[in-house]
């Protein structure tokens, strides 16, 4: 049984809320100020870089965003927060796992950005940063997976979906997936693992 910690629940909350709300409330109006568009684009404002990661792929044909991946995108992102943050936050404390989360996803943000990728959105970077943690911290703890359904050390989990992102992020330019914000969330969160073992108090 999952015990859920304060900071995954409300982050799990804000998620929800944020695609109830833009896909089938009058609130859709202000969609774009929940994607992170490319610096050049018209439409980018900084705020992007904090808000698109609570939003997810639109299931309102209205909100545009072709080749989204709906219901799906939203429901991986939260069922991965749900079962492998807790774990994290209950080490660290929720301001040190806020920091984190927040953090990875600007990280995220900013790789993205660097590699020229399109309009993005989602947690998928500051959650990549949560499954690095996971893994850092558990590193030999078996992970059923979904598809193909067999159990695999959380270590190896981790490193075959950063070079499965990173063999994408390469050679496929219209998956409609950003796998280098994937990139940039685990890169980061490698960063501030060094960091908080450097100094052990911080946020504490």
């Amino acid at each position: 049984m999952n015990n859920i910690t304060d900071v995954v629940k409300n982050l799990l909350i804000i998620n929800v809320i944020v695609f109830l709300a833009l896909n089938f409330t009058a609130l859709g109006h202000y969609f774009n100020y929940f994607v992170l568009y490319p610096i050049q684009s018209p439409y980018f404002q900084p705020v992007q870089l904090l808000t698109n990661m609570f939003n997810h792929a639109p299931v309102n044909p209205d909100l545009g965003m072709r080749g989204s991946l709906g219901y799906m995108h939203i429901l991986g992102n939260m069922m991965t927060l749900y079962f492998f943050g807790p774990r994290v936050e209950a080490i660290w404390g929720p301001k040190k796992f806020l920091f984190f989360y927040l953090i990875c996803g600007l990280g995220a943000d900013l790789l993205h950005l660097i590699t020229g990728g399109g309009p993005a959105l989602g947690a998928s970077g500051a959650i990549s940063g949560v499954l690095l943690a996971f893994a850092y911290m558990y590193p030999n703890a078996k992970v059923m997976l979904l598809f193909p359904p067999i159990p695999l050390k959380a270590k190896y989990l981790v490193l075959g979906l950063l070079v499965f992102d990173l063999y994408l992020g390469l050679t496929s330019s219209n998956s409609g997936i950003a796998h280098f914000a994937h990139i940039g969330g685990a890169v980061m969160g490698v960063l501030l693992i060094f960091v908080f073992k450097k100094f052990p108090d911080f946020l504490r």
